[in-house]
């Protein structure tokens, strides 16, 4: 059973019990109506209780009649009841992690809830209020953010290092680095934000952008955020040399997708004896490189190097599932694009470089069509990629290497979608500094539960597992015949107990 809530055309909310029975929805019982906030918290506050009350029934068995009694009319004895499940589980892990030294409660409070119910600030708030009977008031949370931006970023990227590198036996060789953006909502730019190359598809607004370094297996290490329209290969290596000079590493081996490769990026690399791999676009070598490329016969799983100046190698692959994919989201976005060109859709602000668009071509002055022989030209490509190296290890391990920067793809993917760290509300640089704190230190909290839930042997994912926990509640109440005080965990579902097993937690 749990609670619903129904937005009702009149604009007022009624809050309901259901429960599942085949996958169906069934009304278990009508709580009320609320026409505002304070209204729907009270009926939200009653909902827990009624809920608890029918959970318990039948549930527990205590040595006094009276007891029993007291069980049967529970709504009206209840002093107390909490989601508890979130705290119980991901409460454990922040303090594992380390995150407890920050002593301040409201700092635990905003990164667990940036897992399980992520918003803005305001809504933050609300669901602290609603959910834990914590009541903070907004400008109190917006001070305290000063707070963490000014003196706990370090300490608390410093945390999470320390935490990664236990978990790699003390050793960190590899590190993977990439960037995104993030847009606002406000339209108005200042120094940080910035209208710039999104990759969001938000163009129109003013952005951050945002760079995350990473150990293997996507565990965050340190981010900076840069102004928003800061070109990605400038990016890279302020961050690798702060990180290297914080920890006092010697030798990283950085890996990098072909947004950062640049000239001077390989030569600055190269200058400060960094080790590196980076992608490749092969198809911006030279003409003779390229002929000699696509001259060849490739088979699945085939590659072939070719030495470059001062110890850097460029390798290509060939994978005849990447060659399926390539022709297959080609023919994807080329049926859209005709769809565009016959509606009259496109101009000629639409002939650029992003996406699809590449296969645009202006004729005369107003007519756009589609390049037919650049997207013949383009399948020649269809399997091969390319990486960048001045390592010495095999091409094999290269490429395996290279491989694991999908977990960082899938930390920005999280943190946008998950974690919801987009759009920001925030303006002042600080605040938004404090903000992405947060997010980094609950993203680490998300990657721990993972790491465990994978180590448990629990075939759940950690969205799953946040969902499980959030239908466990705490009841505190008191036994009117032995005067004894009781907190009881709900957890009467296979899966809820099973999570608690899982972590040690008693029930």
């Amino acid at each position: 059973m749990f609670i619903r809530k129904k937005r009702n055309k009149s604009g007022s909310t009624s809050v309901h019990i259901v429960r599942k029975v085949e996958g169906r929805q069934v009304h278990v019982l009508s709580i009320g109506t609320a026409d505002n906030e304070e209204e729907l918290v009270k009926l939200e506050q009653e909902a827990l209780v009624k809920l608890s009350s029918l959970q318990l029934q039948n549930s527990f068995e205590f040595g006094y009649a009276e007891d029993q009694a007291f069980i049967k009319n529970l709504q009206s004895s209840i002093d107390r009841i909490e989601v508890s499940g979130v705290e119980l589980i991901l409460g454990k892990l922040f303090s594992e992690i380390g995150f407890n030294q920050i002593k301040e409660p409201l700092f635990r409070h905003l990164v667990l809830s940036r897992i399980c119910y992520p918003g803005s600030k305001l809504k933050t708030v609300e669901y602290l209020m609603r959910h834990h009977q914590l009541f903070y008031e907004i400008d109190a949370v917006y001070r305290y953010l000063d707070k963490v931006n000014s003196k706990y970023k370090e300490l608390l990227q410093d945390i999470s290092y320390q935490h990664t590198l236990r978990l790699f036996e003390g050793q960190i060789s590899v590190v993977f680095y990439d960037v995104t953006t993030l847009y606002f909502e406000a339209s108005d730019e200042d120094d940080l934000r910035k209208i710039g190359f999104s990759k969001d598809g938000k163009s129109q607004n003013p952005q951050i952008v945002l760079g995350l370094l990473a150990s293997t297996e996507g565990y965050p290490l340190a981010f900076e955020m840069f102004e928003g329209n800061k070109f990605e290969g400038q990016t890279m290596l302020p961050i690798i040399e702060k990180f290297k000079a914080r920890y006092d590493i010697q030798q990283i081996v950085i890996i990098a997708d072909a947004g950062l490769l640049s000239h001077e990026n390989i030569e600055a690399l190269c200058r400060l004896h960094y080790k590196f791999i980076l992608g490749a676009r092969i198809k911006n070598e030279p003409k003779s490189l390229q002929q000699q490329l696509l001259a060849c016969t490739w088979h699945n799983g085939q590659t072939h190097t070719i030495n470059k100046a001062d110890g850097v190698r460029l390798i290509v692959s060939y994978s005849e599932a990447r060659a399926y994919n390539d022709n297959k989201n080609r023919e994807r976005g080329l049926r859209r694009l005709e769809k565009s060109v016959q509606r009259g859709k496109l101009t000629k602000k639409h002939i650029n470089n992003r996406g699809y668009n590449k296969y645009l071509q202006l004729n005369g002055e107003v007519a756009v069509s589609i390049d037919y022989e650049k997207i013949h030209r383009d399948k020649k490509w269809d399997g091969l990629k390319g990486y960048i190296t001045n390592t010495e290890m095999t091409p094999t391990d290269v490429i395996n290497n290279y491989k694991q920067l999908w977990h960082i793809e899938k930390a920005f993917r999280i943190s946008k979608t998950d974690l919801r760290i987009r759009p920001i509300y925030h303006r002042l640089a600080h605040r938004i500094q404090a903000h992405l704190i947060i997010a980094f230190c609950s993203y680490k909290l998300y990657k721990e539960l993972e790491r465990q839930l994978k180590e448990k042997k629990l075939t759940l994912s950690a969205e799953k597992a946040v969902a499980i926990m959030q239908s466990i509640f705490t009841v505190n109440t008191k036994l009117p015949a032995s005067g004894k005080s009781i907190k009881l965990i709900m957890a009467k579902t296979d899966e809820q107990q099973q999570l608690l097993n899982a972590f040690n937690i008693n029930f």
